[in-house]
Parts: C-alpha cells; structure tokens; sequence
C-alpha cells in the first residue's frame, strides 16, 4: 500500500505540473489497420523429422485501431490466432501528452523493460520473451518522461497481467507470457524435485523503472528494474518477485547490435506454503506442461544472457526494397544446480518488400519449450543431455 501511495502522489504531482503546459498539434482521426500472416515450417524435434514437414499454418490475423480526438490518442490491436484455437488483447490504451516531454498511457501497454519494441531481430523473438520479460504488456498506467535530451525515463503501475481470452489453460489465452494458475515444482531438502505443486497464482501491483541514455546519434544503453507481487488466491498472500536488466542496443554503418543481461526472481509459494523453484507460466491458450521426468513451468531464479547482430542490405529488386541477415542467441542460466539450463540460436533474415515482410530463420534450441516434441518441455528443470531441436520457419506477413 505505501509504494502504491507514492505512485500515486507521484502521479497527481506530474499530472498538476503538466496541465498547464499542454503541447498537442496532433490531427483528430481513426486509422484502421492490420495484418495477416502465415507460416511455412518444418521440424526435427526428438523423434525426428515430422511426417506433416513441410506444414503451412495460418499464424494470425489482426485488427489495429490507432488516432487520436481532442487531444487524446488510442491505440488498440486484437489479434486471432486459428492454429492455437484462441484470440486475444495484445494492447489497447489511452495516451495524453502533457507536454512534449511527458506522455501517459493508461490502460494494456507495453512493459517498459530492458530492450523495448523487440530484443530479438527475429519471428520467434529471444529467451526472455518466453519468461515474460521480453514484449510483455499488462493492464495499468505509465509515463514516459524525457528529462534531458539524451535521457530516456518510463515509470510504470500495473495493477495486474492483460486480460485473457479463451484457452486451453485457464488464463493462458494470451499474447505475452505470464505467471497463470496451474502446477509448480520446488527442491526439497534430500535434493529431490517434488512436482505437480497447486499454485494459484497471479500477478498484481507491479511497478516498473526504466533509464535510457543515448550518448551518441546511434547508440543507447540503458537500465530497467521490475518488482511487483505474486499472489497465491488459496493463501490469500503476495511474495516479492524482482527483475533486473542492462542493455546496450546501436547501429555501426549497416550492422544493429543488441545485447542484454537479465535476473530475475519470480519469488511465490505453491497453495501447500512451499516456496516455488517452478513458477506455471502460459500464453497462446497453454500452460508450459511437465512429463515424464521433467518439470512444466519456468525456473523461478535465473539469469537470462541475450546478443543479436544484423545487417541491412538496402537492394531494388522488384518491390523488394532490404534484406536484413541477423544472428540471434539467448541462454537461461538456472540458479537450482540440478535444473539444466536453456539456449536458443537462431540465424536468419528478414525480407522486405513494400506491406510485406518475411522471415526465414532456422531456429535451434536446447530446452526451449517451443522446439521439441513435448511442448513446455525446458524452462522448467529442463532434461539432462537435451539435443539440440530445429525448426526452418517462414513467416510471411501482410501489414496494413
């Protein structure tokens, strides 16, 4: 309740500071847009090479309202994803700028957390995406402030994860990963992993920091901070959970470079009062299921190591204007010395060409719960010897 009332203060204060100073020459009028996409993919996951390769899905379709009227912007996008059987919110808020260097939002926006847009260069994004710390979006209110010309500063409220829509899971009817009711695992003291754990679980109160400094016309590293509450419906309690991110992102010439560090710790207790080392976590209508001999789930303490390099070449081949080649790599390094840890490579190259753009990469995976058999499969204790799982995956996507 204390840090809320700071917020809260701190909110009111900016709020009184800006009314008067107000700046928007913007032009009243609802833009319509949106995007199609499909995928074209073949896998060779443990058992080997599908039967179904070469496969095409239907990856997504999607609808984006964005304007503004009497001073007030909205940006709203829905998406539909027919091959996982659900649709959901991606964002959908209100923004009012104060002044030309605060801008609030209010409502389902982007967490403002390490790397913002993408940390990946890729379709599949990197690692921490799948642990909820990459393009997450939640429900409350944030503001982004420019307190010098070379600072950066977002301050963020979320009172709780986005809405869901329908799922196979409960509340894994979601574009962005989140913590979801469902079945966790801990350590107990003979080292033995005690699995299938209760855990009603949700997010709630979650505040959000996040410094930029651009010290030159291409380069900018910043810092991120992210604590928030876990709480568990059956204990009627919250524990701390905390998370931590450097980044460095710029361009030399035609070469992009992002790089990144991350710890967190999705500190929660299973409904039994034990406390979690596996957290359910679930988007796109699932949970991230156990098996045999292995937990579902995320580890609850990591630290998450990301690097992505890429290339632009700018051609006129038709109505193909830049083909961008990129190598994308991201590890969790799990705090628990039985848990095996996760890596994710993926080279590749994006295609542009006027509305669409394609993606062709190759990713590859040691205990990543997307590449394999048995889906969930990796972010939790993960397998000892995991091999390394591929997918070749083009996406093509028309944006309107």
């Amino acid at each position: 309740m204390f840090l809320k009332r700071i917020f809260l203060v701190l909110t009111l204060s900016i709020f009184s500071f800006s009314l008067f100073s107000q700046s928007n020459n913007k032009q009243d009028g609802i833009k319509i847009g949106g995007a199609v996409r499909y995928n074209l993919l073949s896998t060779n996951y443990e058992g080997g090479g599908s039967k179904q390769n070469p496969q095409m899905t239907w990856d997504t379709w999607r609808l984006n309202v964005d304007g503004s009227l009497s001073g007030v912007d909205l940006s709203f996008e829905y998406r539909f994803y027919p091959s996982s059987d659900t649709h959901f919110l991606h964002h959908g808020y209100f923004g009012y700028a104060f002044s030309d260097d605060i801008y609030m939002k209010v409502g389902v926006s982007q967490v403002p957390f390490g790397i913002q847009g993408f940390a990946s260069h890729n379709w599949f994004f990197q690692i921490p995406y799948y642990v909820g710390l990459e393009d997450d979006y939640d429900m409350g209110i944030s503001f982004d402030i420019k307190p010098a010309d070379n600072l950066d500063l977002s301050l963020a409220y979320f009172r709780q994860a986005e809405p869901s829509g329908p799922g196979a899971d409960a509340q894994a009817g979601r574009y962005s990963y989140d913590i979801i009711p469902g079945s966790g695992a801990y350590v107990n003291s003979d080292g033995v992993i005690v699995d299938d754990v209760s855990a009603n679980l949700k997010e709630l109160d979650q505040f959000n920091g996040r410094l930029v400094w651009h010290f030159n016309e291409n380069w900018s590293m910043g810092v991120s901070a992210q604590a928030g509450g876990i709480y568990n419906s059956t204990l009627d309690k919250s524990e701390l959970s905390t998370a931590f991110a450097a980044h460095l992102e710029g361009d030399f010439g035609r070469f992009n470079l992002k790089t990144e560090v991350i710890r967190y710790d999705y500190n929660a207790l299973g409904d039994d009062g034990e406390k979690l080392d596996v957290v359910p976590m679930g988007a796109y209508a699932y949970g991230y299921a156990g098996g045999d001999g292995y937990t579902g789930g995320v580890a609850s303490k990591a630290n998450i190591y990301v690097a992505g390099i890429a290339y632009t070449f700018p051609v006129s081949w038709g109505p193909i204007s830049s083909i961008q080649p990129y190598v994308n790599y991201s590890m969790v390094d799990k705090d628990v010395d039985i848990f095996h840890d996760t890596h994710f490579l993926v080279p590749g190259m994006m295609i542009t060409a006027g509305p669409i753009y394609t993606y062709i990469d190759y990713a590859m995976g040691k205990n990543q719960p997307w590449l394999t058999d048995s889906f969930g499969k990796g972010l939790g204790s993960g397998v000892e010897n995991a091999e390394w799982n591929s997918r070749f995956n083009i996406n093509m996507g028309y944006y309107f």
